[in-house]
């Protein structure tokens, strides 16, 4: 697990993928919103579709802010709360 991104906003892990796992078969990532305290995990072909846009975003060389906003494209589909511990 490596913490990829961290921004006042968002927060992204990836796992790496492990073939004995199958959610984890081509790795995942675990996106978190900060603000409003809830995150989405990502596995299988949404993660490797993930990370082919991450790469392509990247090789633009963004700001904070492109970054922020590509993933605020998965705002919709976070539903599961975080928790402090």
């Amino acid at each position: 697990m490596n913490l990829i991104y961290n921004s006042e906003q968002y927060s992204v892990v990836e796992f790496v993928a492990d073939d004995n796992r199958e959610t984890l078969r081509f790795g995942g990532y675990e996106i978190m919103d900060k603000s409003g305290k809830r995150e989405l995990f990502i596995g299988g072909t949404l993660a490797q579709s993930f990370r082919h846009d991450v790469q392509e975003l990247i090789a633009s060389e963004p700001s904070i802010e492109e970054i922020d906003d590509f993933l605020g494209n998965f705002d919709v589909m976070m539903s599961q709360p975080v928790f402090l511990h």
